[in-house]
């Protein structure tokens, strides 16, 4: 392996040789430093062998590693064919996460790989797509980590219709497909509009044409949002002007307007953010780009679309002239409306005043009238209060004989007297049931067996505690419980005499 790599001569892609002269892709396999071959390079320079090989090597023999033989594959290539142009069938699109195109360009023989990285991707004016015929430029190169022969582009467009003309009507099926050229969403111009604003360049004839036509026509103020309508930022230029000339309070209609040129002069007018900003504006606006047969993707967005500036601002402020004709006959009309409004009402009042005679004999009577009925009143209120005096008298005698306080008073003179009764009868049924109870005792006392006993007289029980009233069942020698009036006594029977009968 070489231990320094040399460079390819500045020129070698710009110098003709034989091989670029006819068509026919080679490459020159020596090292920096090496004397240029006589013939063909590849055939005095015998294959490689491996490295190790027990091949004794000439003098002459380079053995090339994969990287080495790559580069300078790569090298050949890139000096070589630095600048094409390729046309083809794009295929097999894959966009990368940062932003690379990975495709396959082909025809109906032969395919090519092909790579745009992300600095020239974000330069199309259109979205690439499967099966696009296209027009490549770029270089033919390798991808050295995988030996993969690739053309990297740097610019495509379209075959036939142009890139712009391509953009354009994807940028329009797009925002079609989202509703933003729907008629529904237009909005009408306002009658006469307190301030007109104007979005375009401060150079040029488009804005000085404005003036001119809407002066001409009625001096409303004109507000004025200075933005380059052309170039590269032209579009995110006018779309921040957009943003601020709606900040105004009294701007009631916007015009985005600019003079006539090729696609790419009005390019600016077909960015899809600036449609959006002129979708999303407060105000309606009046788009006038180009000529009259110019249009753009602000024509569709916008609320209005006029074929020129100065048509713009004859649609956006009205002729002061014609409005004031307009007034004087509104006023004339008005005029003659109320004349003949006044006449009718004049006749309506000459046949009520003939139907009614002297209006003041008529107010006489109706003060008459209005006395009888004020008398009247006054006796049907005084009857009405007699009568309401009356019943009022009546229900506060009812009232008062059902006072609450007097049927307490009753209620309480009632009870005191039932309280005296129940109390004597008590005394009386207390003493009665006394005198009942002391004879009762009397007699109680008179038959109880404790009387007997205190008279001399005993009880005798037997074993099983029962009052023996009989001998009978009785034996010598069981036990007997006296009782007498102080005590009972414990004894034994010895012996049993019977009682004769008599």
């Amino acid at each position: 392996m070489s231990p320094r790599r040399g460079k390819d001569p500045p020129d070698a892609a710009s110098k003709p040789t034989p091989e670029r002269e006819s068509g026919q892709l080679s490459f020159d396999s020596r090292l920096p430093g090496q004397p240029p071959p006589t013939g063909n390079p590849l055939a005095e320079t015998p294959g490689p062998s491996r490295v190790g090989s027990p091949v004794e090597e000439s003098q002459n023999t380079h053995i090339f590693a994969v990287s080495e033989l790559v580069r300078a594959a790569r090298l050949t290539l890139e000096s070589r064919f630095s600048d094409l142009r390729v046309e083809g069938e794009v295929s097999g699109l894959k966009r990368s996460a940062n932003g690379h195109l990975y495709f396959t360009l082909k025809d109906a023989e032969a395919q090519l790989d092909c790579v745009m990285y992300a600095r020239d991707a974000g330069r199309l004016r259109f979205r690439l797509q499967d099966g696009q015929q296209v027009r490549c430029r770029g270089r033919l190169t390798i991808y050295e980590a995988r030996g993969r022969f690739q053309l990297s582009v740097h610019a495509i467009e379209p075959t036939g219709a142009g890139a712009l003309a391509l953009a354009f009507e994807q940028l329009k099926q797009k925002l079609a497909a989202e509703g933003l050229f729907d008629p529904e969403r237009k909005r009408p111009l306002p009658f006469l509009p307190r301030r007109l604003g104007v979005v375009t360049s401060a150079q040029g004839a488009v804005i000085r044409d404005i003036v001119r036509v809407a002066h001409r026509r009625f001096p409303v103020p004109i507000l004025l949002a200075p933005t380059p309508v052309q170039g590269e930022g032209a579009a995110v230029a006018i779309a921040a002007a957009l943003a601020e000339i709606v900040k105004v309070p009294d701007v009631d209609v916007v015009i985005v307007a600019r003079g006539g040129g090729s696609l790419e002069d009005l390019w600016a007018f077909n960015d899809e953010a600036l449609a959006r900003a002129i979708a999303a504006c407060p105000v309606p606006v009046i788009s006038a780009v180009g000529h009259e047969t110019d249009f753009t993707i602000a024509d569709f967005v916008a609320d209005l679309r006029a074929p020129t500036p100065s048509a713009a601002a004859e649609l956006a402020v009205p002729v002061a002239a014609d409005l004031l004709a307009e007034l004087q006959l509104l006023g004339r009309r008005l005029g003659r409306a109320l004349h003949a409004e006044t006449r009718a009402l004049r006749l309506r009042l000459e046949r009520v005043r003939a139907a009614l005679g002297d209006p003041r004999r008529l107010i006489d009577l109706r003060r008459q009238g209005l006395d009888d009925f004020v008398e009247r009143g006054a006796r049907a209120l005084y009857a009405a209060t007699a009568r309401r005096r009356a019943d009022l008298r009546s229900v506060e005698a009812r009232l008062f004989r059902s006072h609450p306080q007097r049927r307490i008073a009753d209620q309480r003179s009632a009870l005191t007297a039932a309280e005296r009764r129940l109390v004597a009868s008590g005394t009386a049924l207390l003493a009665h049931r006394r005198r009942s109870l002391e004879a009762l005792a009397g007699k109680l006392d008179a038959l109880s067996p404790l009387k007997v006993l205190d008279r001399g007289y005993s009880l005798a029980r037997g074993p099983d505690g029962q009052v023996l009233r009989s001998c009978a069942g009785l034996h010598q020698g069981d036990d007997v419980t006296v009782t007498l009036r102080d005590g009972d006594l414990r004894t034994r029977i010895e012996a049993i005499i019977a009682r004769r009968s008599s």
